[in-house]
């Protein structure tokens, strides 16, 4: 795994981004957790023009990622090398920081910040949660998850393989607790103490706003857990998606997500002249 990881084409890592995309939208097909009334697949072109756009700020940031986590590697930088671990618990460790650093500290600070959620809010706006809304994610919002990322590298002490390899399962979970899909209760249940399972997820994206401040997590669901953000609500199907002030149908459209956080700045600034 360490030699895969260590020397993986970026064709291998978009092939694991796409297949489990694939995989996820066709049992969405077949067995949806809900029926929407608008089409799938004009939906999905909109999350999709995000998905391009977090792959351009990644890919020109890319080098940040591959220097930080080349360095740590060779020079032992990090809290991970303090003491000396074995291969396995390092990368579990490493694994548990990235998702705490990289994904649920950099998600509670979105919510919690008033200027970083003008951004983040374009990825709750969407009204139909399915496994594209995983790549909704407004540039500047992006910027912020690879500034995040590299933070956790450095400090931690994590090896490129290791980021690697968190990546590709970081991308396939988030997609598949994004999928619109309905595990057995039992399975969902026992699922969410140890990852995210789509129920535990669908509860971030409910439009009543206690609800939306939970389950914060990406990967390993013990964080919302030690922090006390974790909330199970009796049945997932009851929810409502989005936010109460963006249900106009043109909060779907590419254009009018794009200007979003700018136009609380513009409504913001006019309260203030007048």
């Amino acid at each position: 795994m360490v030699s895969f990881f260590e020397h993986i084409p970026s064709a291998w890592r978009t092939a694991i981004l796409v297949s489990g995309l694939v995989l996820l939208w066709i049992i969405e097909g077949v067995a949806p957790r809900f029926r929407f009334g608008t089409s799938r697949y004009r939906h999905a072109g909109t999350n999709l023009f995000f998905t391009l756009t977090t792959v351009i700020v990644n890919t020109g940031l890319a080098f940040l990622i591959v220097k930080a986590s080349r360095w740590t590697g060779e020079t032992h930088f990090g809290a991970l090398y303090l003491v000396p671990l074995p291969l396995w618990l390092h990368t579990i460790l490493a694994l548990l920081m990235l998702d705490f650093i990289g994904a649920w500290a950099i998600h509670w600070a979105q919510h919690k910040t008033a200027w970083l959620w003008q951004f983040h809010k374009i990825h709750h706006i969407d009204t139909q949660i399915d496994a594209t809304t995983a790549l909704r994610h407004h540039p500047v919002e992006s910027l912020w998850r690879v500034i995040a990322l590299f933070v956790a590298i450095i400090t931690m002490g994590v090896p490129f393989w290791m980021v690697m390899f968190y990546q590709s399962l970081s991308a396939f979970l988030s997609q598949f607790n994004h999928a619109n899909i309905h595990l057995p209760q039992w399975l969902d249940n026992a699922l969410s103490w140890v990852i995210v399972s789509p129920d535990m997820h669908k509860v971030h994206h409910s439009r009543y706003q206690p609800e939306t401040d939970a389950n914060y997590a990406n990967i390993f669901s013990i964080w919302d857990r030690l922090f006390g953000t974790f909330v199970k609500v009796p049945d997932t199907l009851a929810l409502k998606y989005g936010l109460d002030e963006y249900q106009d149908a043109r909060y779907q459209e590419v254009g009018t997500l794009l200007k979003v956080p700018w136009e609380h700045a513009a409504t913001v600034k006019e309260n203030v002249s007048s």
